[in-house]
C-alpha cells in the first residue's frame, strides 16, 4: 500500500499517479480523482495565497480529508476492506450505464457526506472545532468556483448539453451544487457530532453514517423511473473514450 502522505503536494503527486494510471488502463475510476486534484490544487494555491485563517491547520485538514480516499483507493485495489460508500462507488465504475456525472456524484457522497466530517473532527477535535468553521466555509468557495469549469467539461462530453442549458438552465451545475451545498452542511453536522466523541465512539457513529451514505448512493445510481430514462439517453449521448474523458475532467 502507498506511503501516507504527510503534505498537499504529495497529495497531488497521488492523485496524478491515480488518474494517470486509470488513463493508461481505460478505467473509469480515474474521473473522480481528476476532478478531485483540481480542487486540491485550489486549496494549496489558497493556503500559500493567505486565504485562509489558519494555513498549516487547514493544510492537515486536506491531507487528512485526502488520505480517507486515498486510503480507500487503495485498499479497494488490493482487494481490502473500505467503507460501504466508497466499495459502492468504486464497484459503479466498472458499469457502463452510469453516466459520468453520476460517477462524480457518488465521489461527492462518498468523500465529503462521509469522510470530510470525520477529518474536521479529528483535525479540531472537542471545543477546536468552532474555531475552524471560518476555513471550513471557505473551502465552499474554492468549490463554488470550479462548478463552472465542471459543467464546460460535461458538455464536451454530451454536447446535447449546450442545447438543453440554454432551454432549461444550467441544469449540470444545479444538480452539482445542489449535491455540494447539502454535503457541505451535512459534514458540519457530523464532525459537530464527532469531535467531543472518542475513538471508540466515533467508530461506530461512523459505521452508522456510512449505511445513511451508501443509502443516498443507491439514489445517485438508482433514480426514479424518469431520472433513470434521462440518464439512459444522457448516456447514449456521450461521447468519447474513458481516456479522452479523464483528459477532459482533468
Amino acid at each position: 500500500m502507498t506511503a501516507t502522505s504527510s503534505t498537499i503536494d504529495d497529495v497531488i503527486s497521488r492523485l496524478t499517479t491515480i488518474v494517470d494510471d486509470a488513463k493508461t488502463e481505460g478505467s473509469r475510476l480515474g474521473y473522480f480523482p481528476a476532478l478531485y486534484r483540481k480542487v486540491t490544487v485550489e486549496v494549496r494555491d489558497g493556503i500559500a495565497n493567505g486565504v485562509f485563517d489558519d494555513g498549516p491547520r487547514m493544510e492537515r485538514l486536506d491531507v487528512l480529508f485526502a488520505s480517507r480516499y486515498l486510503d480507500a483507493f487503495d485498499a479497494y485495489r488490493e482487494g481490502g476492506a473500505v467503507t460501504r460508500s466508497w466499495q459502492f462507488a468504486f464497484d459503479v465504475t466498472g458499469q457502463w450505464w452510469p453516466i459520468v456525472l453520476q460517477h462524480l456524484l457518488l465521489g461527492i457522497n462518498a468523500h465529503i457526506n462521509l469522510d470530510l466530517g470525520i477529518a474536521a473532527a479529528r483535525v479540531a477535535p472537542g471545543t477546536q472545532l468552532p474555531a475552524l468553521r471560518g476555513d471550513f466555509n471557505r473551502i465552499n468557495g474554492i468549490l463554488a468556483s470550479l462548478v463552472g469549469e465542471v459543467q464546460d467539461e460535461l458538455a464536451r462530453i454530451w454536447t446535447t448539453l449546450r442545447l438543453l442549458n440554454r432551454s432549461l438552465g444550467d441544469v449540470d451545475t444545479a444538480a452539482i451544487n445542489f449535491s455540494m451545498e447539502r454535503a457541505r452542511d451535512h459534514a458540519w453536522l457530523v464532525a459537530q457530532r464527532l469531535a467531543p466523541l472518542t475513538d471508540a465512539d466515533q467508530a461506530s457513529r461512523i459505521a452508522r453514517l456510512d449505511d445513511d451514505v451508501l443509502a443516498l448512493a443507491h439514489v445517485v445510481r438508482y433514480p426514479a423511473v424518469v431520472g433513470t430514462l434521462v440518464t439512459k439517453a444522457v448516456r447514449l449521448g456521450e461521447r468519447g473514450t474513458v481516456p479522452r474523458i479523464i483528459d477532459i475532467l482533468s
